[in-house]
């Protein structure tokens, strides 16, 4: 594969990436309304803000292949920025509507779609992840690299969901849902305060993972 066809494969990750992050908000946000779970539902918006995030990593990639040694531009740190916003106001959310769900003993109606979103958004990282290493060690990229290493935190969301989802399967506890959207809400601030820090930088990857000068 020539380094045309990478760069369009690496552009061809990115948009998928944000229609599947589009897609999954939509089921996720659906189901957890309708099953009443706090946790599917913070899933849910979590993949909208990921859409966002996507916007900027398709951006850096065509700034990439024009000009490789290029720095992050005001597209990339304004969405960065709104990215990370948005990310602090879901981290206030969940907290909130998991007080009032521990305070209430409110539990879901089922965790049936939380099982198997979780699992299809699992495999469906781990293939990305996977795609934007290989063109990234292609290209000798350490964008891409980066992109795809900060992938790896919604693969631990998801696990997350997996694990409050499957928990309230087998035990009925009413308080796991509020858990696991505390648990969201640990990665979700984690996001938010990289996403500030990476905007006034000059680092190489989005939000969401440790990444090089």
């Amino acid at each position: 594969m020539n380094e045309k066809k990478l760069y369009q494969y690496a552009f061809g990750l990115a948009l998928f990436t944000i229609v599947y992050n589009v897609l999954e908000a939509v089921f996720a946000l659906y189901f957890g309304a309708e099953d009443e779970s706090l946790s599917l539902f913070g899933f849910g918006i979590d993949s909208l803000i990921e859409v966002i995030s996507g916007l900027g990593i398709a951006h850096m990639v065509i700034r990439i292949r024009q000009n490789p040694g290029s720095n992050r531009d005001n597209f990339e740190r304004t969405a960065l920025r709104i990215t990370g916003i948005s990310f602090y106001l879901f981290t206030a959310g969940l907290i909130l509507s998991a007080i009032v769900t521990f305070v209430e003993g409110h539990k879901p109606e089922t965790t049936f779609w939380g099982i198997v979103i979780s699992l299809i958004s699992i495999a469906f990282m781990w293939a990305l992840i996977w795609g934007k290493t290989y063109v990234g060690k292609r290209l000798h990229s350490e964008a891409i690299l980066a992109d795809a290493a900060c992938s790896r935190t919604c693969v631990y969301m998801s696990l997350v969901l997996l694990a409050s989802s499957g928990i309230y399967a087998l035990t009925q506890w009413p308080f796991i849902d509020g858990v696991g959207a505390l648990g969201l809400a640990v990665f979700s601030f984690t996001e938010g305060r990289e996403c500030f820090e990476k905007a006034k930088s000059n680092q190489l990857c989005g939000c969401g993972c440790s990444c090089k000068d």
